[in-house]
């Protein structure tokens, strides 16, 4: 959502000027596409392309590189930390020996990612949530900025998160490190005047939705639609009787997916006027709340308490379920109350009926309404052009208002299916030709090779 983006750039304090002594890697042309199995985890690691005979004496002029590349990446939210390992994974295919360090999370570090920082210890959002924990967040941001230095990577794929990533651009390219933006900041939406930054530090910019490459390519940034990653993903493949097994569900009720946010500021604010709507809806309905898998087990606890206590104080309790999969909630769900993010992008994939919510800091909200300059809130809206799903943000975000809307999505037939057609039309838009982040890898390791001196590019004999 664009008011998530309501983050003050706490991380352009100090920009230093090390010297560097970068070093250059080049390894085979003969990139191929990853199968969509692989991206998914569903076969084993393909065996990368052999470097011929021709390549080999191409590349004997670099014969100081690394035999282990370096890649940075920095992904900073939980949909960040997913394609960051959906991204670890499709460069594992091409790369083998490659070693991944930076900002990210657990499900990266499965995968031989070292994180210097952890993403669930810089996840804040808002103005004022920022300022809370500037500390913080400064001392983390200046950790990254070391390693850049000491580790001297080769490449680096920034994913989201502008107000670190945007900066890290800039002490990268100071480093001489080919840079790769992954999923756009949502510059078009507000703080336009950030693309100035883009222009100078970013090599590529990846974008995930149709719309911005043409934003950025009237802006003299060489960008790429590569389509939406999570428009690749088959729908879970739980039955709903499994599914039910494994939650403790009652597969004789109607399931409703209730999707908070995956940050703790995001949860405290809209999780408490979701289950307001749930207990008026009534006890024919089961709700579904899952668990972001970035979050650490003090924040679970806090999730369980917040929740039982919500519950508790209704004068008729809705039966609500903490779960594991947001994916197969959105699948098996008849409908879903979901705060603006990448999870409304999810529901539309799915095809699952869906209402918008969003809260913020009243600090947070006066400000993006006098600067975020976009016709809607949702993604799934500004992609279709026109408003497909309702919006119910800050003050219209009320029980009664959330009840009113999802009824139709429940009990209307007419109503459920108009919008599925209309998110059926959405995800054809978020669709590429190719795998999304199969493409991003094989970019990112075209790019490796462009981590040369000046010297060094001008004896290489391409």
């Amino acid at each position: 959502m664009t008011c998530k983006r309501l983050a003050i750039s706490v991380v352009y304090l100090t920009h230093n000027n090390e010297s560097n002594n970068p070093r250059c890697w080049d390894r085979w042309q003969g990139i191929q596409a990853l199968p969509a199995e692989y991206l998914r985890g569903e076969i084993q690691q393909p065996r990368p392309s052999p470097i011929s005979s021709t390549n080999y004496h191409q590349t004997s002029t670099l014969t100081r590189m690394s035999a282990t590349p370096k890649i940075f990446i920095s992904a900073g939210e939980a949909s960040g930390e997913h394609y960051g390992t959906l991204l670890i994974r499709a460069l594992r295919g091409l790369e083998p020996e490659a070693d991944f360090f930076g900002l990210g999370g657990r499900r990266m570090e499965a995968l031989g990612f070292r994180p210097i920082v952890r993403a669930e210890d810089v996840a804040v959002m808002g103005i004022t949530e920022v300022v809370r924990h500037l500390p913080r967040i400064y001392r983390e941001y200046r950790r990254l900025r070391r390693s850049i230095v000491e580790e001297k990577p080769d490449a680096a794929v920034l994913i989201d998160f502008p107000d670190v990533n945007l900066s890290l651009a800039r002490r990268l390219k100071q480093q001489g490190v080919p840079v790769i933006y992954f999923v756009s900041p949502q510059l078009w939406a507000w703080k336009k005047y950030r693309v100035r930054s883009v222009q100078r530090h970013v090599d590529r910019m990846l974008t995930i939705f149709p719309f911005e490459e043409r934003f950025y390519h009237d802006r003299g940034v060489e960008a790429e639609f590569v389509g939406h990653p999570l428009a690749e993903s088959d729908p879970p493949r739980i039955s709903r009787e499994e599914f039910a097994r494994q939650a403790e569900l009652d597969t004789s009720k109607t399931w409703v997916g209730l999707l908070p946010g995956s940050r703790g500021k995001e949860i405290r604010l809209n999780l408490p006027e979701m289950v307001r709507a749930a207990a008026m809806l009534g006890q024919d309905i089961e709700f579904l709340v899952p668990i972001a898998p970035m979050l650490t087990a003090p924040q679970r606890d806090h999730i369980r308490v917040l929740l039982a206590e919500l519950a508790a104080a209704e004068a008729n309790p809705p039966r609500i379920a903490l779960v594991e999969d947001a994916r197969a909630v959105l699948h098996h769900a008849r409908a879903s109350i979901v705060a603006s993010g990448t999870a409304t992008v999810e529901a539309a994939l799915i095809g699952n009926p869906f209402i918008v919510v969003y809260r913020i800091s009243p600090l947070s909200y006066a400000v993006a309404k006098r600067v975020v300059d976009v016709p809607h809130v949702a993604m799934v809206n500004l992609i279709a052009g026109k408003r497909i799903v309702p919006e119910l943000i800050q003050g219209d975000f009320t029980a009664d208002n959330v009840v009113s809307h999802l009824r139709p999505l429940l009990n209307n037939e007419d109503a459920r299916a108009r919008m599925q057609a209309n998110l059926r039309q959405v995800g054809k838009m978020l669709r590429s030709e190719q795998s999304s982040v199969g493409r991003v890898a094989r970019i990112t390791c075209e790019m490796l090779k462009t981590r040369l001196t000046p010297e060094e590019r001008q004896s290489h004999v391409p």
